[in-house]
């Protein structure tokens, strides 16, 4: 019984645990408290219809691109296609591995999303990700499975071609996860002064992406506004609506939300 115990708290598993009961008792502390509802980017966006078409849309996609990038994945592994740098890593190599593929998802995911916008590619492929004009932690997985196959491609791809460590591998899954859900939380964290920051401006928020389900041809960035911002794609209200938490929930004269329209 002790042994037994002693391995179900090792270290690997004492820190996921905590790791599980700081978000749970924040959750917590942040409904309690009002933290979240001040928060809220669209507080009249959410609808339980959407959210259950969501659940099952998110339910099929990840076990469909789920096998077929796990099976891909190993086949490349195992025909010598991926491989990893062996021995120790300095720090300035995994944060140049790391940065390396920060830019590159961020280069890759931009101009396909933009692709993924126009038809018939939109109808075929994007048109269910967008289904929902508020998003929510599950409209992170609610998507077509050919466009999470193609958004999840890009590790597979990355790997095939840049032979990194495993301590940067270790950075890279849970940023493309934990992106993933803060932009689609519905939900903005960051402070105002977040985009008068000329080191952080650069960077995406939910408040970025949330705007992009709203108005649809606008905020196509994956991690960072660059692109955005080179293409002149990034909506012209999206900063004075960032720095005024009501500009954030509340329709500017000059737009209107896309719901559904055709891409240009």
């Amino acid at each position: 019984m002790l042994h037994a115990l002693q391995e179900a708290f090792t270290g690997e598993n004492m820190l996921t645990t905590w790791l599980v009961l700081f978000l749970a008792s924040g959750l917590v502390a942040g409904i309690a408290t009002g933290f979240f509802k001040a928060r809220k980017i669209q507080p009249k966006g959410f609808k339980w219809k959407i959210f259950g078409q969501e659940a099952l849309v998110a339910v099929v996609t990840l076990t469909i691109s789920g096998t077929v990038l796990g099976f891909g994945q190993t086949w490349l592994r195992q025909n010598g296609w991926i491989s990893f740098q062996q021995g120790p890593a300095a720090w300035w190599e995994i944060a140049l591995e790391y940065g390396a593929y920060f830019i590159g998802f961020d280069t890759y995911f931009y101009w396909l999303h933009r692709w993924m916008h126009k038809e018939p590619v939109y109808s075929w492929v994007h048109k269910l990700h967008h289904h929902s004009t508020a998003p929510n932690l599950l409209t992170t997985l609610s998507v077509n499975p050919l466009e999470s196959l193609i958004n999840g491609g890009f590790m597979p791809l990355f790997l095939s071609l840049y032979s990194v460590h495993p301590e940067s591998l270790a950075l890279m899954g849970p940023t493309t996860i934990i992106m993933g859900f803060y932009v689609h939380s519905g939900y903005e964290f960051f402070p105002r002064w977040w985009n008068k920051s000329w080191a952080t401006k650069w960077f995406i928020t939910a408040t970025f992406h949330d705007q992009h389900h709203k108005y649809f041809n606008y905020n196509f960035g994956g991690y960072t506004t660059i692109w955005d911002r080179i293409c002149g794609t990034m909506r012209k209200k999206f900063e004075s609506d960032f720095e005024n938490p009501k500009g954030r929930q509340t329709a500017r004269q000059g737009d209107a939300p896309a719901g559904d329209p055709q891409p240009a």
